[in-house]
């Protein structure tokens, strides 16, 4: 049976690494920017809206909250390219993707709330309290799983791959260091057997 278990090993400096490490993050990171640049944008009309005065005390709280955490967000991930701009070319490549990393992750898990909490507002003025509940924690549920269950379905998926005899490539062969030989003496191949 042939072994299709991803080659996970790549060619690449620790610096090369870091670059490819930012790049992908960056990517990342402009996709969950927009989200959060229309949903910011979005809450701060909604205080001039002809309808703002009328909202009860449990709306308010809601909007101030949301409003709040979608600034948070904001912040989050919009700080690596901050932390790059004031360490650039400083030799901190590394260190950069790996804060930026996890401010990434902690944006992601403020970003949670803010969705819910905009659509439990928008809800809760348009239909009334249950529905807001309702939709909130739907969306609750619906991020959980797509940002907290999915990735730990397919990390757990992989391991089980990786333990199995499937391979997507096959193994690399193993880098080894060069024999030198007197003169006259012939060099032994070693043999290459197929398990």
């Amino acid at each position: 049976m042939a072994d299709h278990r991803p080659c996970t090993a790549r060619n690449e400096t620790p610096l090369e690494r870091a670059d490819r490490n930012f790049g992908e993050l960056l990517q990342e990171l402009r996709v969950t920017q927009t989200g959060v640049q229309i949903l910011f944008a979005f809450l701060l009309t909604l205080a001039f809206t002809q309808r703002f005065p009328s909202l009860d005390t449990f709306q308010r709280a809601t909007y101030v909250i949301t409003l709040l955490l979608a600034v948070v967000a904001a912040a989050l991930f919009t700080a690596p390219a901050a932390l790059h701009r004031s360490l650039f070319q400083r030799g901190a490549k590394a260190r950069i993707v790996q804060v930026s990393s996890r401010l990434a992750t902690v944006g992601m898990g403020v970003l949670v709330p803010a969705f819910t909490g905009s659509v439990l507002l928008v809800v809760d003025v348009t239909t009334g309290r249950a529905g807001g509940v309702a939709a909130g924690s739907a969306t609750l549920l619906v991020c959980l799983g797509l940002w907290g269950l999915l990735p730990h379905l397919v990390r757990r998926a992989g391991r089980a791959e990786e333990g199995g005899t499937v391979r997507t490539h096959p193994p690399r062969e193993p880098v080894r260091p060069r024999a030198t030989a007197r003169p006259g003496a012939a060099l032994r191949e070693p043999s290459t057997r197929l398990r």
